[in-house]
């Protein structure tokens, strides 16, 4: 963890300019080919959900600006980010999920799986967003649909500094499956540029 040091941050200007706004988030909607991805997840019998969430973790956990965070009033790097992520029921309502991120996907998804499990024989919210760690990113899916727009909720709190990415439904196209990804994050801690790095390095890990 590292405390930034405003009055001397390249992005200092940045960071006041768009912290003074009540709706600072910022983000894009678009797609990831996820062909390779899903035939290996299910070749070795895993959720597809899970190993692209993974890939996700791993993506975002490369990106130095997704890793910021705004405590009071200081601005904090943390080495590393956790994951959170809705969680559907059977009766069709949905819980927020915690899990600790893992660059080894077996370790994930151990965590993953056993949170999912608590989730669906919860009931309501589960989990507080109160209670989570400011060091995690939120997570969630959209599974009946693809789409090209998303909006999200919002408190317009200059202060709210947690990224927030949405997955679709794949579509197939040409024999091959895209997935929709919108990506949003604060704009005094992140631009396009690292947004698009997110996306690029999570193309590579669905690549692998």
């Amino acid at each position: 963890m590292k405390v930034i040091d405003i009055a001397s941050w390249k992005r200092k200007e940045h960071f006041e300019f768009f912290s003074k706004m009540k709706s600072p988030y910022f983000g894009f909607t678009t797609e990831v080919e996820c062909t390779k991805a899903y035939e290996k997840a299910k070749e070795n019998g895993h959720s597809f959900f899970a190993y692209y969430l993974h890939k996700s973790m791993v993506a975002v956990n490369s990106v130095e600006e997704l890793k910021l965070r705004i405590v009071g009033d200081q601005v904090i790097l943390y080495d590393e980010v956790h994951g959170g992520s809705t969680i559907g029921r059977a009766d069709g309502t949905f819980g927020f999920s915690f899990f600790h991120y893992s660059e080894d996907f077996e370790t994930f998804n151990q965590g993953l799986q056993k949170e999912i499990k608590s989730v669906q024989n919860s009931t309501g919210l589960g989990i507080s967003n109160d209670v989570l760690p400011i060091n995690h990113i939120r997570h969630t899916t959209i599974p009946w649909n693809s789409f090209s727009a998303l909006l999200h909720p919002t408190n317009f709190d200059p202060k709210e500094c947690i990224p927030k990415i949405t997955f679709g439904k794949f579509n197939i196209r040409d024999g091959k499956k895209f997935l929709p990804v919108s990506v949003e994050a604060h704009h005094g801690l992140a631009d396009g540029i690292h947004l698009a790095k997110y996306i690029e390095e999570f193309q590579r890990q669905l690549d692998m």
